[in-house]
């Protein structure tokens, strides 16, 4: 029998195809851009009508490694021929764990460590939590402003944005606080931050309930804010004072993008649990929390896992991207390609003055504006910038919880000479929005 719908129709036109999405799926999930991806390679794509494209976006910090590195392709297709999927939990595989081994290494800190495998990054922020409950019997959670921790009910209750994360989706789970994040730019010091961890404990909840600490080592939709050592290891001694652990969220800053494998690793301060996900595995759902053994035993067996966790397509990829890192020397080509960005934004900003702030570690730059007459971010500004940019040909993303942040996840790998043209329609970009 002829398979009829084995292939989508990309004949049709990008505004063809746009109202049959309206028409077949639900607005709650928004989609950036009209135009309908048709093949993608490294940090270039090209869409149904033959449009091409700079890939800025990596599919949201996923594609460190590049769309359709020969390599994963290749490690994907071996397994693939193969086997595809037996459940680790009925049926184990040597991919599994010898990917477990890997993370172990790359984790910061020389205590014993363990790796799970799940499938994405607010499953590995879920059980980072339940792992985090079970080894210390305690049910509380203090997270920060500005934390993107997942769409799931807890992710939602963790993450530190309402809009559009939390709108519409009544009560959270109980027992997850917020703090502020450091913020000079907005008048948050490190010290404010920590003293407000402290006032949670007077007003809100008895420190011997608190399990963890959940913050990231850049924040990612909360506008690629760093976090400043020495606010990691303030919550280091509290946490220390009260027996908390800390959890580092590195599903999007993780896999080179700040010029280490982990951001963590910039810090020497002490992890317990570390998550990880996005470009570990280009493309492939992968996902997992690594931490210090005794912590990660924790759980009873049957306690972790899941019908897809680890899956051996996406285990595949993962070591693939693995070896591209180490091979290609993607943390060093992370700082200096970086650093190429930041010197062309600096360089604009006395033509552009709404660029308050350029930032970032490694890759993981971003830049944001604020209108320096009045203090007060620019979100309109930014949606022009991202405009113009887009019907030029470059693909690029906003975040911040005002939205006025534009972020840069390029492909590690992109080659010189679009980079070069990248910068060029950015820069064309800020000067004419």
């Amino acid at each position: 029998m002829l398979n009829t719908a084995s292939k989508p129709d990309t004949t049709q036109s990008n505004a063809a195809w746009e109202a049959r999405r309206q028409a077949a799926t639900p607005r709650g999930v928004s989609v950036l851009e009209t135009f309908y991806a048709e093949r993608a390679l490294n940090a270039e794509l090209w869409d149904i009508e033959g449009n091409r494209y700079i890939d800025f976006a990596g599919g949201i910090a996923v594609l460190n490694t590049g769309h359709c590195h020969p390599r994963v392709i290749a490690a994907v297709s071996e397994q693939l021929g193969r086997f595809s999927h037996t459940a680790y939990q009925v049926v184990p595989y040597a991919g599994y764990v010898s990917l477990a081994e890997q993370m172990n290494r790359r984790a910061p800190g020389a205590e014993a460590k363990k790796t799970m495998l799940v499938t994405t990054g607010a499953e590995a922020v879920e059980n980072a939590v339940k792992i985090a409950r079970a080894a210390t019997g305690r049910s509380g959670v203090i997270a920060f402003d500005g934390a993107f921790h997942g769409r799931t009910l807890l992710g939602m209750a963790l993450t530190g944005k309402v809009v559009p994360y939390k709108t519409g989706f009544g009560a959270m789970p109980g027992d997850v606080f917020h703090a502020p994040f450091p913020n000079p730019l907005h008048g948050v010091s490190i010290e404010d931050s920590l003293a407000h961890v402290r006032r949670l404990f007077k007003s809100d909840i008895d420190p011997k309930r608190i399990a963890a600490f959940i913050y990231e080592p850049v924040q990612g939709e909360g506008g690629f804010y760093p976090a400043p050592v020495a606010f990691i290891r303030g919550l280091r001694e509290i946490a220390d004072e009260h027996g908390i652990l800390l959890i580092a969220d590195e599903i999007q800053c993780g896999a080179a993008r700040t010029g280490t494998f982990f951001a963590s690793a910039q810090h020497d301060v002490r992890i317990d649990l570390l998550t990880f996900a996005k470009s570990i595995a280009a493309g492939l759902p992968l996902a997992g929390v690594v931490g210090r053994a005794a912590l990660m035993d924790a759980a009873a067996p049957g306690g972790l896992g899941g019908t897809y966790a680890g899956n051996p397509l996406a285990v595949a990829a993962a070591h693939a991207v693995l070896e591209i890192i180490e091979d290609e020397k993607l943390e060093h080509r992370a700082t200096v390609l970086g650093e190429r960005l930041k010197a062309r934004l600096n360089a604009l900003r006395e033509a552009v003055p709404f660029i308050a702030d350029v930032r970032g570690p490694g890759s993981m730059v971003a830049a944001e504006f604020i209108n320096p007459k009045d203090g007060e971010p620019q979100p309109e500004f930014v949606k022009k910038v991202q405009a113009i940019a887009q019907q030029r040909g470059l693909i690029l993303l906003v975040c911040g919880v005002y939205s006025n942040v534009i972020r840069f996840l390029y492909p590690l790998t992109i080659q010189d000479s679009v980079f070069a043209e990248a910068l060029d329609t950015l820069e064309y970009a800020l000067r004419h929005a």
